[in-house]
């Protein structure tokens, strides 16, 4: 095989490791570009990295899988191999794989817990693909050219490998796993590693649901739907409708881009969102306010945190509520999830029925024309361009999220 290869190391915090790590890759792969994509480390770790002759690409604090995302971007095209910072052992077999996907196996257990998480990994990715895998958490892999394209950009955090797993097979290719000899800093049954071992399982359960890719490129949890938890069934609806565009729409944008197009889930959602509103307010108003208060706040929802703080703006005004917005907001700010048209157009319908509530009807219709009036400007000026224009909304909206 004469393609480019690349050995990709996702550090944070490694110092005293990764050096030994870097210089036994450079030995088992002469000819590769080792690449250590170091996550925010507030150590030595970058600094010894290069010393041992990588190239380091350091990045803010972002997550495993978003970590590895951006080290492939920047890798040359090729094959391309994956290693924890901290591990010992050869994985040069995992090249001789005629598999698009090989997954290096401990040949002997260091550390760990109970084993509910990999037993999770394990029962999603049967579940979401049909593969049985032995070992569905190992960060060793090697990926040639097309399970890249198919796997690349990986879902967040240390869900990461049981999502690449899921969509190497669903995209038709093949997945090896290989036992090696290797060995690495093991957690232990203590707070620390039943921290990170939660962690693990609750980035694996969030990864093997939807995803999308945000304006950055990140590719992020759609959790939205969860919304739709409440007991409200007309929020509920709502949430199912954008879930269902979330999962399903093409690359229209706007009103006019869906109505030429024809049935498009954006057509769906223009009219069965103003339906629901319809049978759960018993008014034409309130169903005009359900169905362009979800529409505005989907409309604003373009970077992170942008649709809560308007949200949570407007609910203090109608009396809406506000606590899952406020537990939503550090994970869509911090760029660990996305609330997406399930949770954009719910928390809207949310406003809209609360304004029904809130307001008399000379009320309801002054909001609605200016609610209408809002939706016309979006089609013609996007309005989180205006937003960040505009001094005081600029640094409202910039605030909390990431540079």
């Amino acid at each position: 095989m004469d393609e480019p290869l690349t050995v990709l190391v996702a550090a944070r915090d490694e110092e005293g490791r990764i050096g030994r790590t870097v210089a036994a890759l450079r030995i088992a792969f002469p000819e590769a570009e080792v690449l250590v994509a170091d996550d925010g480390s507030r150590d030595g770790t970058a600094a010894e990295a290069e010393a041992a002759g990588a190239i380091v690409l350091r990045l803010p604090r972002r997550g495993k899988g978003q970590t590895l995302s951006a080290g492939e971007r920047a890798a040359a095209p090729g094959r391309l191999v994956l290693c924890d910072a901290d591990l010992s052992g050869d994985l040069q077999p995992l090249l001789e794989s005629g598999a698009a996907v090989a997954v290096a196996v401990f040949a002997e257990r260091q550390g760990g817990g109970f084993g509910l998480a990999k037993r999770t990994g394990r029962a999603l990715i049967r579940l979401r693909s049909g593969f049985e895998a032995r070992e569905p958490l190992s960060g060793q892999r090697a990926l040639t050219p097309r399970a890249r394209a198919a796997c690349f950009p990986l879902a967040p955090g240390f869900g990461c490998e049981v999502r690449m797993t899921i969509d190497a097979v669903r995209a038709g290719l093949s997945v090896e796993e290989r036992e090696l000899p290797l060995r690495h800093r093991a957690t232990g049954r203590d707070a620390r590693g039943f921290a990170h071992r939660g962690r693990q399982l609750l980035d694996a359960l969030l990864a093997a649901g939807p995803l999308a890719v945000n304006f950055r490129g990140t590719r992020l949890p759609l959790i939205g739907w969860t919304i739709a938890v409440r007991r409200d069934p007309t929020v509920a609806a709502v949430a199912a409708l954008g879930l269902a565009d979330d999962l399903w729409s093409g690359s229209e944008r706007g009103f006019r881009a869906h109505l030429r197009a024809g049935g498009t889930t954006g057509v769906l959602k223009l009219v069965g969102i103003p339906l629901v509103g319809l049978v759960a307010t018993r008014k034409l108003s309130g169903a005009l306010l359900v169905g362009l208060a979800a529409n505005a706040l989907n409309q604003v929802d373009t970077k992170p945190g942008r649709a809560l703080k308007t949200y949570l703006v407007a609910a203090l005004a109608v009396e809406a509520p506000l606590r899952t917005a406020v537990l939503l907001a550090p994970y869509d700010l911090r760029e660990m999830a996305m609330l997406g048209d399930a949770g954009s157009n719910a928390l809207g319908a949310l406003l809209g029925l609360s304004s029904v509530n809130r307001f008399t009807e000379r009320g309801r219709w002054v909001a609605i024309g200016a609610l209408a009036g809002l939706t016309l400007l979006g089609e013609w000026r996007s309005l989180g361009e205006l937003i960040e224009r505009t001094p005081g909304l600029r640094e409202l909206d910039a605030w909390g999220r990431l540079s």
